[in-house]
Parts: C-alpha cells; sequence; structure tokens
C-alpha cells in the first residue's frame, strides 16, 4: 500500500468515525462519501437540528457574545470563512438578519457538510467541538440573539469607522530603525 493509499484508508476511517459519532449522539447523518473535492460526512437539517450559516467576521461576534452569557455551543468552519452553528430545529431567521450579507439558516431537509469533512480549499474543521458540550444542541433563539447583537455592532463599528485610506502621501515616511 503506498503512502497515499494508507493516507485516505486513516482518513476514511475518521469520516466514518464522525459520522458514527454524530448519528450516536442524534444527529440525522449522511453516511460518508465521495463530495466535491474529496470525502464528505453531513448532517440533514430539519428534523432535530438546523444550521446557522454566516461570515466568519459575523462569527466572531456571535462567539464574542456567548462566550460574555458563558454558553459553550458548537461551531464549525470552512477554509473560506464560513462558520456552521447547529442547533435545534424549528426556528426562523430574525428579520434583522435575512438582510446581512452570508446569513442563511439551513433547515427543511438540507444537507450541510460537518467535519472532518475536505472541500476543494481544505477541510471543514470545528472551532468549538461538539463534545465540549456533551452534542447537546442548543436552542436557536439565544443563538440567533446573539447574531442580531453582533451584526448590529459590526455595522455600527463600520459607520464609526468607514475603513477610509489616506492617500499614500500623506503616509509617513522616515529612515527604518
Amino acid at each position: 500500500m503506498s503512502g497515499w493509499d494508507s493516507y485516505r484508508a486513516v482518513y476514511g476511517a475518521e469520516l466514518r468515525a464522525a459520522a458514527r459519532e454524530y448519528s450516536d449522539h442524534g444527529w440525522p447523518v449522511v453516511e460518508p462519501g465521495a463530495g466535491i473535492g474529496g470525502a464528505t460526512v453531513s448532517v440533514v437539517t430539519g428534523t432535530v437540528l438546523d444550521i446557522l450559516e454566516v461570515p466568519a467576521t459575523l462569527g466572531r461576534g456571535i462567539c464574542a457574545h456567548l462566550r460574555a452569557a458563558k454558553r459553550v455551543v458548537p461551531v464549525a468552519a470552512t477554509p473560506t470563512g464560513v462558520w456552521f452553528y447547529p442547533v435545534r430545529s424549528g426556528a426562523t431567521l430574525p428579520a434583522e438578519l435575512a438582510g446581512e450579507p452570508g446569513v442563511v439558516l439551513r433547515s427543511g431537509g438540507e444537507q450541510v457538510l460537518m467535519p472532518p469533512s475536505t472541500v476543494p480549499d481544505g477541510w471543514v474543521h470545528w472551532r468549538v467541538a461538539p463534545a465540549l458540550c456533551g452534542y447537546e444542541l442548543p436552542d436557536a433563539e439565544p443563538l440567533l440573539r446573539a447574531a442580531v447583537h453582533a451584526a448590529r455592532e459590526r455595522t455600527d463599528k463600520m459607520i464609526m469607522s468607514p475603513g477610509a485610506q489616506r492617500p499614500a502621501g500623506m503616509i509617513p515616511v522616515g529612515p527604518r530603525s
């Protein structure tokens, strides 16, 4: 067996173990298989869990609010800057978040890739592993409130600091130390 074949065998075992772990904790799993760019494991939304999907910039704010409230929830991330929050099924996306770019509440039978799935740019990975909260799915409402607060703060900061850059001629240049 070549090195690459042995890597694929180990990685396949890791995918199967993750799928089994999710399934053992009641998460509806699509068995590991070949996906876009490699092997994947997915959960199905709508019956047990839904997935709040946000850009990483908003995800960091959500995590700050959750930390301040001493809440631990599972958080997955992709290499392209998308964060996933698994929550109990049944919530609806608040109107305040509906217009936010990249914010989606996945439900109703959608499949979402979970760690350690491979994607073209890398791997889906846990930022906060579900084992840290006993695979308990959080209620969506506190998480959605944290998302609304984080979105407002992000917008307020953007208004206060629009990010305009000074023209190059205005940047002080001096000798290097």
